[in-house]
């Protein structure tokens, strides 16, 4: 492993590895950690992604119907579920919904993988188990890998709900005061218009801030929501390294989660050229 050099001499040889796409052997499973990385990464943006669309599925409407009926009962529940959202932490949450939804009412399957140990899993084409049953037109697998993501996702999507929700709201009201709006109403346009056309779509630029910033959290919070549902994803792969001292998995861990997050934003800054065309790759 080259512990007996220099540091210099390590960082150089590490990073000659990384050149390569080597991130070095699991000391605990004797695999290559790019290897076990490919693998296991799929199941890791299963839960995030679809827990994402999700939130955003259910905090951009709320967010919006708040901001447009203030002091309503949309209102009051929209700072219930933002305040809930931030106050509890991941581990309570899925340990809460593992126990009301699987223990005492039975509505849940096992928390316990990917999928029931009654199904096999198809062939795997994209990793994602959604994607390869379907490819598959294997719809009872579909439907036992959708049943195992339920409690992981709700977890996941209760945790990000609220800062998505908060941030709508707070946009959605700062754009309804402004002259473009009421001249749009004061032009006779139709409510539905104003409020989708105009007003929606120039208060998303902070909201799809919010979303770049919100998947950074998801892949942090991953690790916790993995670990409790037994999820054999990345982040119970570091988890599970760090324990062993087994450093070369963590380490392309936290490499893995920094290219996603840049990822991420870059493709937040090229979604601004769509919603606004006032962005322009010069700015």
């Amino acid at each position: 492993m080259g512990l007996d050099r220099s540091l210099p001499e390590q960082f150089l040889r590490y990073v000659a590895a990384l050149a390569r796409g080597d991130l070095g052997l699991s000391l605990t499973t004797g695999q290559p950690v790019l290897t076990e990385i490919a693998q296991r990464l799929p199941a890791s943006l299963e839960i995030v992604l679809v827990a994402l669309v999700i939130a955003c599925a259910v905090a951009i409407p709320l967010g919006v119907l708040a901001a447009t009926r203030q002091g309503s009962w949309i209102d009051q529940l929209c700072r219930v579920v933002t305040t809930a959202g931030v106050s509890l932490p991941t581990f309570f949450t899925g340990l809460l919904l593992a126990y009301v939804f699987y223990f005492l009412l039975g509505w849940a399957p096992s928390p316990m993988g990917r999928l029931d140990a009654m199904f096999s899993a198809p062939r795997e084409i994209t990793g994602f188990l959604l994607i390869d049953s379907l490819i598959a037109r294997d719809l009872g697998i579909w439907w036992a890998a959708a049943r195992q993501l339920m409690l992981p996702v709700a977890t996941m999507a209760i945790f990000v709900l609220a800062p998505i929700a908060r941030m709508t709201r707070a946009s959605m009201l700062g754009v309804l005061s402004s002259d473009f709006v009421r001249t749009a109403r004061a032009a006779g346009l139709a409510p539905a218009t104003v409020l989708l056309s105009y007003a929606l779509r120039n208060a998303l630029l902070p909201v799809i801030t919010t979303l770049g910033m919100v998947f950074g959290f998801m892949l942090g919070g991953s690790v916790i929501v993995e670990k409790v549902f037994g999820w054999p994803g990345i982040g119970s792969y570091a988890i599970d390294a760090l324990t062993a001292s087994d450093y070369a998995p963590v380490q392309g861990f936290v490499l893995t989660m920094g290219i996603l997050f840049v990822l991420v934003n870059l493709l937040v800054d090229c979604i601004y050229l769509l919603v606004d065309p006032r962005v322009t790759v010069e700015s």
